[in-house]
Formats: C-alpha cells, sequence, structure tokens
C-alpha cells in the first residue's frame, strides 16, 4: 500500500467544535469558539482547551481562571463559526440576532456565562496552563455538568443521540453520522458470534474458489 510522508500538520480528525464562554473580573463576557479540545482525565473529570494568546478570551480566562465549555449542536453551527471569526474586542456576542443569538444563562459554580442553547455546558475552573508554542494549554477541573432536559430520556437517562451534536474536521463542520457501536460491543457474546460466522463463510468461499482452479 503506497504511503505520502509530509511534513507534521494537524490532521487529528475531526475533533469538537465547542464554545467557550467567560467573563472578566470587571464583568466583560465573551464568546470563542475552540476546536483544540478534549477529554484528560476521568478523576477528577478534567479537560483541556488551547487558545491563542492572541484571542480576547485568553487572558480573561488567565485573569479569572474559569470558563464554560459548550457543546455544539445543528440549531448552533452558524453562531459557532461567526463567534469563532469575530473578536470580542469589537461585537457583544451575545448580543447578535436572528440565528446567531447566544442566549447568557448564569452557570450554577462559576461566575463565567452558559450558553443557554447549548446542549450540555461543562462548567471548568483552570488548574494549570502550559505554554506550547502559537497556542496556551488550559488544563481545567469539570466542576459542574448541565444538561438540557431535551436530551434526557423518558427515564431521566442522557441520551446524546437527542442531541445532534457537530464535529470539526479539517475546517469544515459535521453532523455526528450513523451509530456503529457502543463500547466494549466488540467483545459481546452475540457479536463474537457474528464475527466466528463470517469468518467461516470466508473460509468457505475461499476453499470453493480453490477448488474451480
Amino acid at each position: 500500500m503506497a504511503r505520502q510522508y509530509w511534513k507534521p500538520s494537524n490532521l487529528l480528525n475531526p475533533v469538537p467544535c465547542v464554545m467557550i464562554s467567560c467573563r472578566d473580573e470587571d464583568g466583560k463576557e465573551n464568546v470563542m469558539t475552540a476546536a483544540w479540545a478534549g477529554t484528560i482525565c476521568s478523576d477528577p473529570v478534567m479537560v483541556s482547551v488551547s487558545i491563542r494568546k492572541s484571542r480576547y478570551s485568553h487572558d480573561m480566562i488567565v485573569r479569572t481562571g474559569e470558563f464554560v465549555m459548550n457543546l455544539t449542536n445543528k440549531k448552533l453551527v452558524k453562531a459557532a463559526d461567526y463567534v469563532g471569526i469575530k473578536s470580542g474586542r469589537n461585537i457583544d456576542k451575545f448580543n447578535l440576532f436572528g440565528d446567531l443569538h447566544l442566549t447568557r444563562m448564569d452557570s450554577h459554580v462559576v461566575s463565567a456565562p452558559s450558553i443557554a442553547e447549548s446542549p450540555v455546558c461543562l462548567e471548568c475552573k483552570v488548574r494549570d496552563v502550559i505554554e506550547l508554542g502559537s497556542h496556551d494549554m488550559f488544563i481545567a477541573e469539570v466542576v459542574c455538568t448541565s444538561i438540557d432536559d431535551e436530551i434526557l430520556d423518558e427515564n431521566g437517562r442522557l441520551d446524546l443521540d437527542k442531541a445532534d451534536l457537530v464535529a470539526y474536521s479539517h475546517g469544515e463542520y459535521f453532523a455526528l453520522g450513523e451509530k456503529l457501536g457502543k463500547f466494549s460491543y466488540s467483545t459481546h457474546k452475540s457479536e463474537r458470534l457474528k464475527t466466528r460466522q463470517i469468518n467461516n463463510q470466508n473460509k468457505k468461499g475461499n476453499t470453493t474458489k480453490g477448488r474451480k482452479k
């Protein structure tokens, strides 16, 4: 199989498309879109987000040590794209209109606001900042998780399929697609049986082909 070898590039894709909301000590608020974000620990629950030093939100988060990571769905894609392009130095991103409108919502633990339209809001406190180069990585503990009632099933359990979450891949936004399995499905007895049957069928097919030759 032929391959090409390129210079290092940011091709780890897809990645989350999240909106980071924050508030400085004077009450000034901002929202920015980030793709370099991820889960890094389960106990305690920790996430990371990498932000350029030049971004307006960068210093706000450095000074306050708080932010909210708001997950993005189909309805929020246009707004997420817009607030990722425009700077909070010039506009109030909680004062936009139409399909760009974002509703400010008080968070439960942190002072930074949450976005009411987001299906899942992770309230975060910064534990460390790592200077990497073009970006600084903010390591943060999730101190509260806010869930929209609309993505709970009839038993009150989380159903993320209802959230219509989106991902970012090499400059484009995508809706999550067909579910292919769930965690540990490859070890289930029924799945092992299906795999064994498929393998046996393939072996029989290969044997038949060999006899015809």
